[in-house]
């Protein structure tokens, strides 16, 4: 049984539909969607996808500011929320839901890491995530083998992820303390590895389906800015990432980032991207 597992960060729900999001997803035959900066009510997202989809939804806590969700064709067996400290707010950043699919548990994360600012609280509380996922994803693994993390994680993790990586080496989304991070998720697991920001880590043996699908090539990209020439020049950033577990990354195929044709055609400054798994 293939699953067809779709993840963007929509930039507001409610105007990506207003934008023609709903043609891409009438079109696309996704089984699994996983929204990001949703910035909308549950009731929101009901009217917009139709009574054909289930629906699970964390908001923020700030009403208006990011929220994520899984909108699915069966129902999930069960959800979680929240990731590191019990006095760390993670709320609209993290959701978890089992699916059973041909007698597998298949656990799919749909997560917003914070974009970050260098040298301000907006960077301490992208660290705090980061440090929650690392706790967070080795539970995941040994709860199922069928397990994704997907998702807006804004950071490039190497040089091929971004266009003009010399010139964001200071900033946030590619600092070499948050590469590192990613250097442990993508590490043999249970390995002591060389991190990007020279420390040493154990890694967590989670796979890279986008990398691994792309080779040693520079991007594919998942998000242009808005402002200049970006998109027109495709000088993106590979911040949207599928991270499975080794039994299902081994079940992958068809990575596709869902690019645009044109500037004027954008619904969000994300493009989706779509993966199918045969589980």
């Amino acid at each position: 049984m293939s699953v067809r597992i779709a993840t963007v960060n929509v930039n507001g729900v409610r105007a990506a539909f207003r934008k023609g999001m709903s043609d891409w997803l009438d079109a696309r035959n996704v089984d699994i969607l996983a929204l990001q900066e949703v910035r909308a009510s549950t009731e929101d997202l009901e009217s917009l996808l139709g009574p054909e989809w289930n629906i699970l939804h964390d908001a923020a806590s700030a009403k208006g500011r990011a929220g994520v969700a899984l909108a699915s064709r069966s129902k999930a067996e069960i959800h979680r929320v929240a990731i590191g400290a019990d006095d760390f707010d993670s709320a609209g950043r993290w959701l978890e839901a089992d699916y059973k699919v041909g007698g597998k548990v298949l656990t799919v994360v749909s997560t917003y890491v914070h974009s970050g600012e260098v040298d301000t609280p907006k960077q301490v509380e992208k660290y705090k995530f980061l440090e929650g996922m690392v706790a967070r994803m080795p539970e995941i693994a040994k709860h199922t083998d069928y397990a994704l993390v997907v998702g807006d994680l804004n950071v490039g993790h190497r040089e091929l992820d971004i266009k003009n990586w010399k010139g964001n080496v200071k900033n946030a989304g590619f600092l070499p303390q948050e590469r590192a991070y990613f250097d442990r998720f993508m590490g043999e697991a249970g390995a002591t590895i060389e991190l990007a920001d020279g420390t040493t880590g154990t890694g967590l043996g989670w796979v890279d389906v986008g990398r691994t699908a792309a080779g040693e090539v520079a991007g594919p990209y998942t998000w242009w800015s808005f402002r200049g020439q970006a998109f027109d020049t495709d000088a993106g950033w590979r911040i949207d990432y599928h991270l499975a577990t080794p039994a299902l990354a081994a079940v992958a195929g068809g990575y596709t980032v869902d690019r645009a044709d044109s500037y004027d055609t954008r619904w969000s400054d994300h493009a989706p991207v779509v993966v199918d798994y045969a589980l």
